[in-house]
């Protein structure tokens, strides 16, 4: 485990990490931060790289929550929480209080204060970060209504939704990611455990991304649609980028001031309709995407980064991309300047009884107003997205993500005790 005499990678931020394809299945127009650039290009590179996954740590403390810019890792966990029948304000202040003195320690690399489950003991922290956030019934539930943002106001009604009630929404919302799939077990029970009498599961999703160094050289990820999923994802070195992502401390889009340096985040599990996506050669597949299933680039020629040319029309007079193209769609420009900060996992959950694998896509976004990034996107592709046909909307949520503890802190202090 690493301590104070080992050399630690902070890796708050997105230092090194590219933008991702525009998404396959995500439903809106981000981008997903892309895994560290640790992989190299070379052999010897890539050997060194691996040796020093366990140690990688982030940081807990911050202006922000770690598992916002952080970049993804290879084994995620989401879960929401239901406060208990009785518990209050008081009972969810020592609940995160103790969540986020837990999350530290992990963080670190370090057993947890009570009895430790031993499972990661021979583990370093492997870029673990735990996230915590807020759903819209947890204000009504300690009696903070005044302190609910409007922002976090239900997601409107889509028509193409098919969701389970059950697995959507939450008091409390915890991300859990590692690059160790121990690592990220080991944080996901101890958040269980230490919940105690003070809340009880809701819905709980395991999701995954490819391996740091799986590659020759770092590559965008690919959803398992087999596209490139998620290019020219907005960077923290773009002016406009805090603007974007997360809450202001001041000015007219500020919000409650306990919410400062904070984001908010939809999670939606999106079900891909595999089995009749792979019936499609790829030439159909890549007219759905509007993008080259081989590397990422617009139908209208360049690189993955390229923006596509929407215009440009082929010899039969007809758009190269094609209107309903998913590309076409969720382009920023072609929706006001909606942006968000994509950063899903993959998942499966085995086989339905028809025997069609149940899998698809964790998405998680972010950004400063859901009203005005997500919804806005979403509503266009329901309204004639091609590749709504080849995939299903199963479950969603919507949470309000406190900014950063400070050192002596606790997540959510600022709004539990202000």
């Amino acid at each position: 485990m690493a301590d104070n005499g080992i050399s630690r990678r902070r890796l708050i931020g997105t230092a090194g990490a590219t933008g991702l394809a525009l998404g396959a299945a995500g439903g809106a127009a981000g981008y997903a931060a892309a895994p560290s650039d640790a992989s190299g290009a070379s052999s010897t590179g890539r050997a060194a790289s691996l040796t020093s996954l366990g140690t990688d740590e982030v940081m807990f403390h911050g202006k922000h929550q770690p598992g916002i810019t952080t970049p993804v890792q290879s084994r995620g966990h989401l879960v929401a929480f239901d406060l208990a029948a009785g518990a209050g304000r008081k009972e969810a202040a020592a609940l995160l209080r103790r969540w986020s003195a837990t999350a530290e320690r992990l963080m670190a690399g370090k057993a947890t204060t009570g009895e430790d489950t031993d499972v990661a003991r021979d583990a370093g922290p492997s870029s673990l970060t735990v996230t915590f956030g807020f759903g819209h019934s947890f204000f009504g539930r300690t009696g903070l209504e005044k302190q609910r943002p409007s922002a976090l106001d239900p997601l409107p009604d889509f028509s193409s939704d098919h969701l389970d009630k059950a697995r959507s929404d939450g008091d409390l919302w915890v991300q859990i990611g590692a690059n160790d799939p121990l690592v990220a077990f080991h944080a996901l029970r101890a958040i269980q455990k230490e919940a105690g009498d003070a809340a009880r599961v809701r819905w709980q999703m395991n999701g995954f991304n490819r391996s740091p160094g799986a590659t020759a050289q770092p590559m965008t990820t690919r959803n398992l649609m087999g596209q490139i999923d998620g290019s020219n994802n907005p960077k923290p070195s773009q002016d406009d980028f805090d603007r974007r992502i997360y809450v202001p401390a001041s000015g007219a889009a500020q919000g409650p001031s306990w919410m400062a340096g904070g984001s908010y985040v939809v999670v939606r599990r999106i079900r891909m309709l595999l089995d009749d996506w792979e019936k499609l050669g790829v030439k159909d597949q890549e007219a759905v995407i509007g993008r080259h299933k081989s590397d990422g680039s617009p139908l209208t020629g360049g690189m993955e980064t390229t923006e596509p040319k929407l215009e440009k029309a082929g010899a039969d007079g007809k758009y190269v991309i094609a209107l309903n193209a998913h590309a076409r769609i969720t382009r920023p420009d072609q929706n006001g300047g909606s942006a968000m900060l994509r950063r899903p996992f993959s998942y499966h959950d085995g086989f339905d009884k028809g025997g069609e694998p149940d899998a698809g896509l964790l998405f998680v976004c972010w950004q400063a107003d859901p009203l005005r990034g997500f919804v806005p996107v979403q509503r266009k592709l329901d309204r004639g997205d091609a590749l709504s046909e080849f995939i299903r909307h199963e479950a969603s949520g919507l949470f309000a993500v406190p900014g950063g503890a400070a050192k002596g802190e606790y997540v959510g202090q600022r709004l539990l005790e202000g």
